[in-house]
Protein backbone atom coordinates (compact mmCIF):
# COMPACT_ATOMS: atom_id res chain seq x y z
CA UNK A 1 0.00 0.00 0.00
CA UNK A 2 2.81 2.05 0.15
CA UNK A 3 6.48 2.62 -1.95
CA UNK A 4 9.63 1.48 0.17
CA UNK A 5 12.15 3.10 -1.86
CA UNK A 6 14.17 4.43 0.76
CA UNK A 7 11.44 6.18 3.53
CA UNK A 8 8.08 5.74 2.81
CA UNK A 9 6.45 8.57 1.06
CA UNK A 10 2.83 8.32 1.71
CA UNK A 11 0.85 7.02 4.73
CA UNK A 12 -1.66 6.25 2.23
CA UNK A 13 -4.09 4.29 4.68
CA UNK A 14 -3.70 5.04 8.58
CA UNK A 15 -3.90 0.57 8.84
CA UNK A 16 -0.78 0.07 6.92
CA UNK A 17 1.15 2.60 9.40
CA UNK A 18 1.48 -0.11 12.35
CA UNK A 19 3.67 -2.18 9.18
CA UNK A 20 5.15 1.26 8.01
CA UNK A 21 6.26 1.95 11.98
CA UNK A 22 8.54 -0.56 11.94
CA UNK A 23 10.32 -0.13 9.01
CA UNK A 24 13.74 1.10 9.01
CA UNK A 25 15.99 1.60 5.89
CA UNK A 26 19.48 -0.35 5.57
CA UNK A 27 20.99 1.92 2.96
CA UNK A 28 23.41 4.27 3.65
CA UNK A 29 22.64 7.99 2.68
CA UNK A 30 24.49 11.13 1.58
CA UNK A 31 22.47 13.34 2.34
CA UNK A 32 11.58 43.09 2.14
CA UNK A 33 12.94 45.40 0.17
CA UNK A 34 9.81 47.09 1.20
CA UNK A 35 7.31 46.18 3.66
CA UNK A 36 4.15 45.64 1.32
CA UNK A 37 0.91 44.25 2.85
CA UNK A 38 0.81 40.72 1.05
CA UNK A 39 -2.26 39.90 3.14
CA UNK A 40 -4.18 39.89 -0.29
CA UNK A 41 -1.96 40.79 -2.92
CA UNK A 42 1.49 40.23 -3.79
CA UNK A 43 5.02 42.33 -3.65
CA UNK A 44 5.75 43.70 -6.82
CA UNK A 45 9.40 43.03 -6.90
CA UNK A 46 9.66 41.71 -10.83
CA UNK A 47 11.67 44.00 -12.54
CA UNK A 48 15.00 42.76 -12.45
CA UNK A 49 16.29 45.82 -12.87
CA UNK A 50 15.43 47.56 -9.57
CA UNK A 51 16.34 46.71 -5.92
CA UNK A 52 12.57 47.47 -4.86
CA UNK A 53 9.65 47.96 -6.44
CA UNK A 54 9.67 51.63 -7.45
CA UNK A 55 12.03 51.39 -11.09
CA UNK A 56 11.97 55.33 -11.13
CA UNK A 57 15.43 55.94 -13.55
CA UNK A 58 17.42 58.80 -11.22
CA UNK A 59 16.14 57.45 -7.80
CA UNK A 60 17.32 54.08 -7.75
CA UNK A 61 20.01 55.11 -5.14
CA UNK A 62 16.94 55.97 -2.67
CA UNK A 63 15.59 52.55 -2.70
CA UNK A 64 18.22 50.54 -0.97
CA UNK A 65 17.51 51.22 2.78
CA UNK A 66 19.12 47.44 3.52
CA UNK A 67 21.66 49.21 5.71
CA UNK A 68 18.41 50.73 7.85
CA UNK A 69 16.56 47.58 8.14
CA UNK A 70 16.06 46.01 11.55
CA UNK A 71 18.95 43.81 12.37
CA UNK A 72 21.26 46.65 10.91
CA UNK A 73 24.24 48.44 12.79
CA UNK A 74 22.08 51.52 13.03
CA UNK A 75 20.58 52.42 16.23
CA UNK A 76 17.03 53.62 16.60
CA UNK A 77 18.17 57.12 17.31
CA UNK A 78 20.39 57.13 14.00
CA UNK A 79 17.05 55.93 12.10
CA UNK A 80 15.19 58.46 13.42
CA UNK A 81 18.06 61.54 12.18
CA UNK A 82 17.74 59.75 8.92
CA UNK A 83 14.12 59.78 8.22
CA UNK A 84 14.79 63.63 9.47
CA UNK A 85 17.34 64.49 6.92
CA UNK A 86 15.21 61.85 4.67
CA UNK A 87 11.99 64.17 5.32
CA UNK A 88 13.84 67.48 4.60
CA UNK A 89 14.99 66.62 1.53
CA UNK A 90 11.96 65.55 0.38
CA UNK A 91 10.30 68.84 0.78
CA UNK A 92 12.70 70.64 -0.45
CA UNK A 93 12.42 68.91 -3.92
CA UNK A 94 9.07 68.47 -6.15
CA UNK A 95 10.57 65.86 -7.84
CA UNK A 96 7.51 63.20 -6.93
CA UNK A 97 10.03 60.09 -7.24
CA UNK A 98 11.86 61.15 -3.81
CA UNK A 99 8.91 61.69 -2.48
CA UNK A 100 7.24 58.38 -3.26
CA UNK A 101 10.13 56.95 -2.10
CA UNK A 102 10.58 58.43 1.41
CA UNK A 103 7.02 57.28 1.83
CA UNK A 104 7.91 54.03 0.83
CA UNK A 105 10.50 54.71 3.81
CA UNK A 106 8.26 55.49 6.51
CA UNK A 107 6.30 52.52 6.06
CA UNK A 108 9.43 50.45 6.53
CA UNK A 109 9.77 52.55 9.90
CA UNK A 110 6.48 51.41 10.69
CA UNK A 111 7.54 47.87 10.13
CA UNK A 112 10.49 48.61 12.70
CA UNK A 113 7.80 49.41 15.17
CA UNK A 114 5.24 47.27 14.46
CA UNK A 115 4.79 44.98 17.84
CA UNK A 116 6.84 47.23 20.12
CA UNK A 117 4.18 47.39 23.37
CA UNK A 118 5.28 51.39 24.65
CA UNK A 119 2.67 54.33 23.71
CA UNK A 120 5.85 56.25 22.07
CA UNK A 121 6.01 53.46 19.63
CA UNK A 122 2.90 53.24 19.04
CA UNK A 123 2.38 56.62 18.55
CA UNK A 124 5.34 56.54 16.59
CA UNK A 125 4.27 54.40 14.22
CA UNK A 126 0.90 55.41 13.34
CA UNK A 127 2.33 59.40 12.70
CA UNK A 128 4.86 57.29 9.85
CA UNK A 129 2.19 55.63 8.48
CA UNK A 130 -0.38 58.84 8.41
CA UNK A 131 2.68 61.10 7.19
CA UNK A 132 3.02 57.82 4.17
CA UNK A 133 -0.53 57.97 3.29
CA UNK A 134 -0.35 61.79 2.92
CA UNK A 135 2.26 61.96 1.37
CA UNK A 136 1.25 59.31 -1.50
CA UNK A 137 -1.97 60.62 -1.47
CA UNK A 138 -0.90 63.96 -2.30
CA UNK A 139 1.43 62.75 -5.28
CA UNK A 140 -0.80 60.13 -6.86
CA UNK A 141 -3.57 63.11 -6.99
CA UNK A 142 -0.27 64.79 -9.57
CA UNK A 143 -0.86 61.52 -11.68
CA UNK A 144 2.31 59.44 -10.43
CA UNK A 145 1.45 56.05 -11.14
CA UNK A 146 3.74 54.56 -8.59
CA UNK A 147 2.10 56.50 -5.89
CA UNK A 148 -1.11 55.16 -6.68
CA UNK A 149 -0.13 52.13 -6.78
CA UNK A 150 1.44 52.21 -3.24
CA UNK A 151 -1.62 53.90 -1.86
CA UNK A 152 -3.46 50.81 -3.35
CA UNK A 153 -1.27 48.32 -1.50
CA UNK A 154 -1.34 50.77 1.90
CA UNK A 155 -5.45 50.46 1.78
CA UNK A 156 -5.28 46.71 0.89
CA UNK A 157 -3.13 46.08 4.07
CA UNK A 158 -5.40 48.17 6.24
CA UNK A 159 -2.76 50.80 6.61
CA UNK A 160 -4.56 53.79 6.00
CA UNK A 161 -7.32 52.80 9.01
CA UNK A 162 -4.67 52.38 11.68
CA UNK A 163 -5.75 55.30 13.67
CA UNK A 164 -9.15 53.76 14.03
CA UNK A 165 -10.89 51.74 16.50
CA UNK A 166 -10.93 48.74 14.23
CA UNK A 167 -8.41 48.88 11.42
CA UNK A 168 -9.47 46.88 8.20
CA UNK A 169 -8.88 46.65 4.62
CA UNK A 170 -9.93 49.08 2.63
CA UNK A 171 -10.64 46.97 -0.38
CA UNK A 172 -12.80 49.05 -2.94
CA UNK A 173 -10.41 51.95 -2.54
CA UNK A 174 -7.72 49.51 -3.50
CA UNK A 175 -9.41 48.44 -6.06
CA UNK A 176 -10.30 51.12 -7.67
CA UNK A 177 -6.51 52.32 -7.61
CA UNK A 178 -4.83 49.60 -8.80
CA UNK A 179 -7.26 50.26 -12.24
CA UNK A 180 -6.58 53.94 -11.84
CA UNK A 181 -2.28 52.95 -11.81
CA UNK A 182 -3.29 50.22 -14.87
CA UNK A 183 -4.69 52.47 -16.88
CA UNK A 184 -1.32 54.21 -16.94
CA UNK A 185 0.48 50.98 -17.81
CA UNK A 186 1.58 49.96 -14.44
CA UNK A 187 2.72 46.40 -15.13
CA UNK A 188 1.55 45.25 -11.51
CA UNK A 189 -1.52 47.43 -11.03
CA UNK A 190 -2.52 45.73 -13.84
CA UNK A 191 -2.11 42.16 -12.34
CA UNK A 192 -3.49 43.32 -9.18
CA UNK A 193 -6.87 44.45 -11.12
CA UNK A 194 -6.75 41.31 -12.78
CA UNK A 195 -6.57 39.77 -9.63
CA UNK A 196 -9.33 41.71 -8.23
CA UNK A 197 -11.39 40.92 -10.79
CA UNK A 198 -11.53 37.59 -10.65
CA UNK A 199 -11.61 36.70 -7.33
CA UNK A 200 -14.19 39.40 -6.43
CA UNK A 201 -11.14 41.06 -4.27
CA UNK A 202 -12.88 44.72 -3.44
CA UNK A 203 -15.37 44.83 -6.48
CA UNK A 204 -17.16 42.18 -8.52
CA UNK A 205 -16.48 39.00 -9.62
CA UNK A 206 -16.03 39.55 -13.60
CA UNK A 207 -14.21 36.98 -15.68
CA UNK A 208 -14.01 38.79 -19.09
CA UNK A 209 -12.19 41.95 -17.12
CA UNK A 210 -10.25 39.87 -15.15
CA UNK A 211 -9.28 38.53 -18.52
CA UNK A 212 -8.81 42.05 -20.24
CA UNK A 213 -6.47 43.31 -17.41
CA UNK A 214 -4.60 40.23 -17.22
CA UNK A 215 -3.27 40.80 -20.90
CA UNK A 216 -2.83 44.41 -20.18
CA UNK A 217 -0.19 43.32 -17.77
CA UNK A 218 1.26 40.23 -19.93
CA UNK A 219 2.23 43.01 -22.63
CA UNK A 220 4.16 44.33 -19.90
CA UNK A 221 5.95 41.79 -19.50
CA UNK A 222 4.29 40.69 -15.92
CA UNK A 223 4.97 37.50 -15.17
CA UNK A 224 2.30 36.91 -13.20
CA UNK A 225 0.00 37.91 -15.24
CA UNK A 226 1.54 35.59 -17.93
CA UNK A 227 0.95 32.48 -16.02
CA UNK A 228 -2.46 33.61 -15.20
CA UNK A 229 -3.67 33.49 -18.92
CA UNK A 230 -1.10 30.40 -19.61
CA UNK A 231 -3.21 28.16 -17.31
CA UNK A 232 -6.42 30.02 -18.10
CA UNK A 233 -5.77 28.78 -21.45
CA UNK A 234 -4.80 25.38 -20.84
CA UNK A 235 -7.34 24.80 -19.04
CA UNK A 236 -9.80 26.80 -20.29
CA UNK A 237 -11.09 29.00 -17.37
CA UNK A 238 -11.80 32.06 -17.11
CA UNK A 239 -14.37 32.01 -20.04
CA UNK A 240 -11.43 31.32 -22.39
CA UNK A 241 -11.99 28.29 -24.89
CA UNK A 242 -8.82 25.79 -24.25
CA UNK A 243 -6.25 26.36 -26.53
CA UNK A 244 -3.03 24.28 -25.43
CA UNK A 245 -0.88 25.91 -28.17
CA UNK A 246 -1.60 29.83 -27.19
CA UNK A 247 -1.29 29.18 -23.22
CA UNK A 248 2.70 27.09 -23.74
CA UNK A 249 3.76 30.34 -25.18
CA UNK A 250 2.39 32.27 -22.53
CA UNK A 251 3.70 29.66 -19.89
CA UNK A 252 6.99 29.77 -21.95
CA UNK A 253 7.11 33.65 -21.80
CA UNK A 254 6.27 33.71 -18.27
CA UNK A 255 9.13 30.74 -17.03
CA UNK A 256 11.63 33.27 -18.95
CA UNK A 257 10.48 36.10 -16.59
CA UNK A 258 10.08 34.07 -13.51
CA UNK A 259 11.09 35.71 -10.55
CA UNK A 260 10.88 34.91 -6.64
CA UNK A 261 7.73 36.68 -6.57
CA UNK A 262 6.23 34.45 -9.74
CA UNK A 263 8.42 31.15 -9.71
CA UNK A 264 5.23 28.98 -10.81
CA UNK A 265 5.29 28.86 -14.54
CA UNK A 266 8.66 27.11 -13.99
CA UNK A 267 7.25 24.29 -12.28
CA UNK A 268 4.20 23.80 -14.42
CA UNK A 269 6.24 23.75 -17.19
CA UNK A 270 8.44 21.38 -15.65
CA UNK A 271 5.94 19.08 -14.83
CA UNK A 272 4.78 19.34 -18.66
CA UNK A 273 8.28 18.31 -20.04
CA UNK A 274 8.41 15.49 -17.39
CA UNK A 275 5.60 13.46 -19.58
CA UNK A 276 4.70 15.48 -22.29
CA UNK A 277 1.43 16.46 -23.84
CA UNK A 278 -0.32 17.16 -27.04
CA UNK A 279 2.45 20.80 -27.42
CA UNK A 280 5.36 19.43 -25.07
CA UNK A 281 7.42 17.08 -26.05
CA UNK A 282 8.98 14.52 -23.05
CA UNK A 283 12.09 15.65 -21.71
CA UNK A 284 13.30 14.65 -18.14
CA UNK A 285 16.45 16.60 -18.11
CA UNK A 286 14.95 19.91 -19.05
CA UNK A 287 12.14 19.30 -16.82
CA UNK A 288 14.86 18.39 -14.36
CA UNK A 289 16.80 21.88 -14.89
CA UNK A 290 13.45 23.90 -15.00
CA UNK A 291 12.10 22.23 -11.42
CA UNK A 292 15.66 23.35 -10.32
CA UNK A 293 15.54 27.14 -11.36
CA UNK A 294 12.31 27.35 -9.73
CA UNK A 295 13.34 26.01 -6.61
CA UNK A 296 16.73 28.51 -7.03
CA UNK A 297 13.77 31.01 -6.84
CA UNK A 298 11.73 29.73 -3.63
CA UNK A 299 9.32 27.37 -5.47
CA UNK A 300 7.61 25.43 -3.13
CA UNK A 301 6.38 22.47 -5.28
CA UNK A 302 9.39 22.34 -7.36
CA UNK A 303 11.77 21.72 -4.31
CA UNK A 304 9.08 18.94 -3.31
CA UNK A 305 9.80 16.85 -6.48
CA UNK A 306 13.55 17.23 -6.41
CA UNK A 307 12.82 15.77 -3.25
CA UNK A 308 11.04 13.12 -4.24
CA UNK A 309 13.34 12.47 -7.12
CA UNK A 310 16.16 12.18 -5.16
CA UNK A 311 14.49 9.81 -2.51
CA UNK A 312 13.50 7.72 -5.23
CA UNK A 313 16.03 7.98 -7.92
CA UNK A 314 13.62 9.61 -10.23
CA UNK A 315 14.53 11.51 -13.14
CA UNK A 316 17.94 10.35 -13.57
CA UNK A 317 18.78 11.88 -9.69
CA UNK A 318 20.82 9.32 -7.65
CA UNK A 319 18.89 8.12 -4.77
CA UNK A 320 20.34 10.50 -2.14
CA UNK A 321 17.84 10.75 0.98
CA UNK A 322 20.56 13.52 2.69
CA UNK A 323 19.55 15.76 -0.96
CA UNK A 324 15.90 14.21 -0.69
CA UNK A 325 15.48 16.02 2.88
CA UNK A 326 17.19 19.39 1.86
CA UNK A 327 14.78 19.71 -0.36
CA UNK A 328 11.83 18.40 1.28
CA UNK A 329 12.86 20.86 4.35
CA UNK A 330 12.80 23.64 1.83
CA UNK A 331 9.44 22.84 0.86
CA UNK A 332 8.18 21.97 4.13
CA UNK A 333 9.48 25.41 5.65
CA UNK A 334 7.23 27.24 2.33
CA UNK A 335 4.32 25.50 4.65
CA UNK A 336 4.02 22.84 1.56
CA UNK A 337 1.55 20.28 3.29
CA UNK A 338 3.07 17.06 1.07
CA UNK A 339 6.65 17.72 1.89
CA UNK A 340 5.66 18.15 5.62
CA UNK A 341 4.34 14.79 5.61
CA UNK A 342 7.27 13.19 3.55
CA UNK A 343 9.23 14.58 6.61
CA UNK A 344 6.91 12.83 8.74
CA UNK A 345 7.35 9.34 6.58
CA UNK A 346 11.22 9.95 7.32
CA UNK A 347 11.15 10.72 11.17
CA UNK A 348 8.73 7.82 11.04
CA UNK A 349 11.13 4.83 9.89
CA UNK A 350 15.18 6.84 10.14
CA UNK A 351 17.60 6.67 8.36
CA UNK A 352 20.54 4.58 9.90
CA UNK A 353 23.60 6.94 10.07
CA UNK A 354 22.01 9.93 9.00
CA UNK A 355 18.11 10.64 10.96
CA UNK A 356 16.99 9.41 14.32
CA UNK A 357 13.23 7.68 14.22
CA UNK A 358 11.16 9.90 16.37
CA UNK A 359 7.71 9.75 16.62
CA UNK A 360 7.23 13.15 18.07
CA UNK A 361 8.62 14.52 15.11
CA UNK A 362 6.57 13.03 12.96
CA UNK A 363 3.92 13.66 14.66
CA UNK A 364 4.44 17.37 14.77
CA UNK A 365 5.39 17.42 10.56
CA UNK A 366 2.18 15.72 10.21
CA UNK A 367 0.23 17.95 12.22
CA UNK A 368 1.71 21.08 9.72
CA UNK A 369 0.79 18.56 6.72
CA UNK A 370 -2.92 18.86 8.14
CA UNK A 371 -3.20 22.27 9.22
CA UNK A 372 -2.09 22.49 5.06
CA UNK A 373 -5.94 21.10 4.64
CA UNK A 374 -4.49 18.08 2.82
CA UNK A 375 -6.89 15.34 3.60
CA UNK A 376 -4.14 12.24 3.24
CA UNK A 377 -2.29 14.20 6.59
CA UNK A 378 -5.34 15.09 8.21
CA UNK A 379 -6.93 11.50 8.08
CA UNK A 380 -3.69 10.25 9.43
CA UNK A 381 -3.24 12.48 12.24
CA UNK A 382 -6.73 11.48 13.26
CA UNK A 383 -5.02 7.82 13.09
CA UNK A 384 -2.06 9.35 15.41
CA UNK A 385 -4.72 10.65 17.36
CA UNK A 386 -6.52 7.53 17.74
CA UNK A 387 -3.72 5.15 18.19
CA UNK A 388 -1.16 7.29 20.75
CA UNK A 389 1.87 7.56 17.78
CA UNK A 390 3.77 11.05 19.37
CA UNK A 391 1.39 12.28 21.02
CA UNK A 392 -1.16 10.67 23.81
CA UNK A 393 -4.46 8.71 22.57
CA UNK A 394 -7.37 11.32 22.29
CA UNK A 395 -10.05 9.25 20.43
CA UNK A 396 -12.15 13.19 20.91
CA UNK A 397 -9.79 14.75 18.57
CA UNK A 398 -9.20 11.52 16.59
CA UNK A 399 -12.57 12.00 14.94
CA UNK A 400 -12.32 16.01 14.65
CA UNK A 401 -9.49 15.06 12.34
CA UNK A 402 -11.09 12.01 10.59
CA UNK A 403 -14.06 14.37 9.69
CA UNK A 404 -12.25 17.55 8.32
CA UNK A 405 -10.35 15.10 5.90
CA UNK A 406 -14.20 13.50 5.16
CA UNK A 407 -15.33 16.84 4.51
CA UNK A 408 -12.37 17.23 2.27
CA UNK A 409 -13.13 13.71 0.05
CA UNK A 410 -11.27 11.31 2.13
CA UNK A 411 -12.96 8.19 1.45
CA UNK A 412 -11.27 6.18 4.48
CA UNK A 413 -11.71 8.74 6.76
CA UNK A 414 -15.57 8.52 5.97
CA UNK A 415 -15.42 4.70 6.64
CA UNK A 416 -13.50 5.35 10.16
CA UNK A 417 -16.32 7.92 11.13
CA UNK A 418 -19.15 5.52 9.49
CA UNK A 419 -17.63 2.39 11.78
CA UNK A 420 -17.21 4.54 15.07
CA UNK A 421 -20.88 5.38 14.46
Amino acid sequence: MYRNQGPVFFMVYACDLYAFHSIRLSSSPHLDTIYLYTYIFPRRSWFRNSTSSLTSVGSESLLDHSHLKPGANASLLEYSQTITMYRDNAKKTRNADIQSNFAIFLIEAAKRLEGKDSVTDTNMRLSYLLEAESLLKKVASQGHTESQYHLANMHAAGLCSQHTKKPKPELHKAFCLFVQAAKHHHPDASYQAGKAYEEGIGTRRDKAKAVQFYRRAAVLNHPGAMYKLAMAQINGHLGLSRNLRDGHKWLKRSAEAATTEYPLALHVLGSLHEKGDGVVFPDPDYALSLYREACALGCAPSAYRLGECHASGELGCPQDHQRALDYYSLAAEKGHPEACFAMATYYISGVPGLLIASDEQAFEWVQKAADGEWPRAEYTLGYFYETGVGTRRDLKEAMVWYRKAADHGEKHALKRLQKSG
